[in-house]
């Protein structure tokens, strides 16, 4: 049921909002330079993973069917496989949440910091770094409805330079930049494994519907439009929006690029196109932080509600918000922008590690949910008639599986390290729940 609330706030606008917004934040306007060196396989692959998005989708939209149930990929991990492997499900992807938002308001605050030149600065930089994070979070105290509204705002607005580029961009390219269909040197397969968290980072928040489902109105049939819509957005978005900025700018001068969209309209339209686009780059933090930010809470106040998570993160505000995980949650990020700051390696390399801890913890609850929906229809309705596995949910499980194997060894062992990290935690939560021993 709803948070507190009876009353249903989130329809197909608010949801698809909430689904572009996630999907189309820092991954997207800083891919091109990311994929710059793969030439036109790199457009291939964006293609490809966006079928495989698709794919996915249209699995959490089955799932959703199934059982509408706040907590995303966590409901229907557990509901699948049982309490552990949910906990572990919840965990990942709460830690995932939680540590993607400093980067996400980290190029808030640069783009903002190119716009207004007087602002250098370090400290500046962590200011505005940490305003982002917290003026997002009370917009979400003040209740679900009002952060659906808010992601309205912010992804609609956004998309409106964006698609120019995408769409008018197309008049304005230059065909020789396409003569090379894998200019790095790396052979085929390789080259495809490293486009895939790169491009996957991009498509992560593809479930966002599904997580706050209790306050979804008519989730049966609003979760599977607005996922397999705001999919369609955000793909079509990314794949004309590469094919656009690497036709426009030489390959050389994109791969050195912090800000490829805008130095795309500086080409097409000069100077004042190039602060509209930077503008539409701070609503798409802005957005993406506001999205985050709602699943931030959702997922561990489902886990607390199942006993799996302390009871804190089920606690609500006045408002029917699971206001206690939120600001818990921001905390931890606040931590890590502060370490960060304090820190000499600077903010690059703490991009690049989060991107690929961010997909890794990810694509996992992917890889569980895309084989779900057999034993989550016997748990919701005939035991025993389990439907068989079909061809969407095979790609979407392969998909998942080979993004994984795309993030490298250095992620996929951080990301272990910090699931395992969370056993400690559920077995102190399962012996103050009351749980009989036997079931421990």
């Amino acid at each position: 049921m709803a948070a507190g609330n009876n009353a249903k706030s989130l329809g197909i606008a608010a949801c698809t909002a909430i689904v572009v917004g996630n999907m189309v934040g820092s991954g997207f306007y800083l891919s091109p330079a990311a994929v710059a060196p793969y030439g036109n396989l790199a457009i291939l692959v964006w293609i490809v993973m966006g079928a495989g998005a698709i794919c996915l989708g249209l699995t959490f939209a089955k799932l959703a069917r199934l059982a509408p149930a706040t907590g995303g990929p966590y409901a229907y991990t557990r509901l699948a496989y049982g309490d552990f492997p949910g906990f572990l499900i919840a965990w990942g992807y709460w830690i995932s949440i939680w540590a993607s938002l400093p980067v996400i308001a980290v190029a808030f605050a640069g783009v903002v910091i190119d716009l207004f030149p007087a602002l250098r600065g370090r400290g500046m930089a962590v200011m505005l770094t940490l305003g982002a994070i917290w003026l997002v979070v009370l917009v979400n105290l003040r209740g679900v409805g009002t952060a659906g509204h808010f992601a309205q705002v912010t992804t609609y607005a956004k998309l409106v330079p964006f698609g120019a580029i995408a769409i008018l961009g197309l008049f304005y390219i230059d065909t020789s930049h396409f003569a090379d269909f894998n200019p790095s040197g790396v052979p085929l397969w390789q080259a495809c494994a490293t486009l895939a968290p790169l491009t996957m980072f991009a498509y992560l928040g593809l479930e966002s519907a599904t997580v706050p489902a209790g306050d979804v109105s008519d989730p049966e049939r609003t979760i599977p439009r607005s996922t397999v819509l705001g999919i369609g957005i955000a793909a079509g978005l990314y794949v004309l929006g590469t094919i656009v900025v690497m036709g426009l700018l030489p390959r050389e001068q994109l791969i050195g690029s912090v800000a490829p969209f805008s130095d795309a309209a500086n080409v097409m339209w000069g100077r004042g196109g190039e602060i509209a686009v930077s503008i539409a780059v701070v609503l798409s933090s802005i957005g993406a932080l506001n999205g985050w930010t709602l699943l931030m809470g959702q997922v561990p106040m489902a886990a607390a509600r199942d006993g799996l998570f302390p009871p804190l993160f089920g606690t609500l505000s006045s408002r029917g918000v699971p206001a206690t995980g939120i600001v818990v949650s921001a905390i931890l990020a606040t931590v890590l922008v502060l370490l960060q700051a304090s820190g000499s390696g600077g903010f690059s390399a703490f991009y690049s590690l989060v991107v690929g801890l961010s997909t890794m913890a990810a694509v996992i609850p992917y890889a569980f949910c895309a084989l779900a929906s057999g034993l989550v229809s016997a748990r919701v309705g005939n035991a025993a008639r389990v439907p068989r596995v079909t061809v969407v949910e095979i790609i979407a499980f392969v998909f998942a599986m080979f993004t994984l194997y795309g993030c490298g060894a250095e992620p996929v062992l951080y990301g272990l390290v910090l699931l395992l990290l969370g056993i400690p935690v559920f077995v102190w939560q399962r012996r103050h729940s009351g749980v009989p021993p036997d079931q421990l």
